[in-house]
């Protein structure tokens, strides 16, 4: 921890001062908003933070993570912490019907998507993995449906928590995690571990090839992503900026979009009121103009 960081005993919480100072670095970082009303939920996961490195005041934790000299790994830690993680394997399945009936047969229509060329889809922010490795599933049910042999598959998974993306890579997951897909898609897509003490799956081989990792900040001026995508999923994360950013945000996802490529955002979000270059054919779920 170094010797830059000195614990004093405090039976003292977060100061305001102390939450004003850390949500005005959260939003320039990461653009995340912090009101007020998150105060005692930011207090709750920086105390599991204190009790892990031994330390006893806020203020001295608050001091050594806004020092970029001395925070080091520990600034990790704490955006890992500050960012929310909430996200399930066919999550919103609506979407993915939309995929299966109306996306999927229209890129491989119009783009020979997956056949000519990979389909190509982004989730942003995947989190730790869940999302993409559903889309695979869908992708790979839909070829099995036309009977397309050769259908080809690339998804990428960015987020801006290092420790969602490492789960992600590794591709490992709870049983409980995996209790509502049906058993059919569990038995051709996922691994049971051998060791029963140990209730997991791993995604298969199959899953794994299609499925690659970026560490990426929506903060960022420009995303070093150099593809085209067919499909971007970007879901429940714009409820937490604020209207410039969430624009700001969508217009350089959408750099990386494919002329009639699909856009998917949460069920509480919209795009309405914002300068982009999409249009709505679902609820929360837009095209790319052509």
């Amino acid at each position: 921890m170094g010797s830059e960081v000195k614990s004093v005993p405090s039976s003292a919480g977060l100061s305001d001062q102390d939450f004003n100072r850390l949500a005005t670095f959260i939003q320039g970082q990461v653009g995340i908003q912090m009101p007020p009303s998150k105060k005692s939920l930011l207090t709750a996961r920086l105390q599991k933070r204190l009790r892990h490195l031994k330390m006893t005041s806020f203020s001295d934790y608050v001091d050594w993570v806004l020092n970029p000299q001395h925070s080091g790994e520990e600034l990790i830690n704490f955006l890992d912490m500050v960012t929310t993680n909430k996200t399930d394997f066919f999550r919103e399945p609506a979407h993915f019907d939309f995929m299966t009936s109306t996306a999927l047969p229209f890129l491989l229509e119009t783009h020979q998507a997956g056949t000519k060329r990979p389909l190509q889809i982004w989730s942003a922010p995947c989190s730790t993995g869940e999302e993409p490795y559903t889309m695979g599933i869908v992708a790979m049910e839909f070829a099995k449906s036309k009977q397309l042999a050769n259908y080809k598959v690339k998804i990428l998974g960015t987020d801006l928590s290092t420790k969602a993306l490492k789960k992600g890579q590794n591709a490992v997951y709870e049983e409980s995690r995996v209790a509502g897909v049906p058993l059919g898609i569990k038995r051709d897509y996922m691994l049971k571990s051998k060791d029963r003490s140990k209730p997991l799956v791993r995604m298969g081989p199959t899953l794994r090839s299609m499925v690659t990792f970026q560490h990426l900040n929506f903060m960022d001026a420009s995303y070093t992503i150099h593809n085209t995508y067919d499909i971007i999923f970007c879901r429940n994360c714009l409820i937490y900026f604020d209207r410039p950013t969430s624009e700001a945000i969508v217009n350089k996802l959408c750099r990386n979009l494919l002329p009639g490529g699909y856009f998917f955002v949460g069920h509480s979000e919209t795009l309405n009121n914002l300068n982009v270059p999409v249009s709505q054919v679902a609820p929360t779920i837009y095209k790319m103009k052509e």
